[in-house]
């Protein structure tokens, strides 16, 4: 009976630990779909998911599109949804903020690396930096 008490309690250490290790995390950032790919929209920057994500009213989103809603309802997001930190549904009215590379509007004709938003002049070879075209 002691050997079998003991298995149990073994088998239940090692059940716990394996779903902690796959447990999702709370996230505090938006969940929406993209591109057929569930994306983590945080501080302006948009990453893929990574792993199933459980939002503060406790709705859960997973990686592969699915949504288990506070109140248990299942539902698959489609392209363009967004689900907000609030556990919300609607279309994602929020981008991505822009690179300031993308945004640099003069760039070196020589080293097109050195780019600035401003008439300037290139820090490697002294030339104007040109309006992008």
């Amino acid at each position: 009976m002691l050997r079998f008490l003991a298995a149990v309690v073994v088998m239940l250490f090692f059940a716990s630990t394996n779903l902690s290790a796959q447990a999702d995390t709370t996230t505090k950032c938006c969940c929406k779909m993209k591109k057929g790919k569930m994306m983590c929209m945080k501080d302006g920057k948009e990453t893929a998911m990574k792993n199933d994500t459980t939002m503060k009213d406790g709705t859960k989103c997973m990686v592969n599109g699915e949504c288990i809603m506070k109140d248990g309802k299942k539902m698959k997001m489609k392209e363009g949804d967004c689900m907000n930190t609030n556990g919300k549904m609607g279309k994602c009215d929020h981008k991505p903020k822009k690179d300031k590379k993308s945004s640099a509007a003069y760039v070196c004709p020589m080293h097109p690396e050195v780019t600035s938003d401003k008439a300037a002049k290139c820090s490697k070879c002294g030339m104007d930096l040109e309006k992008k075209k």
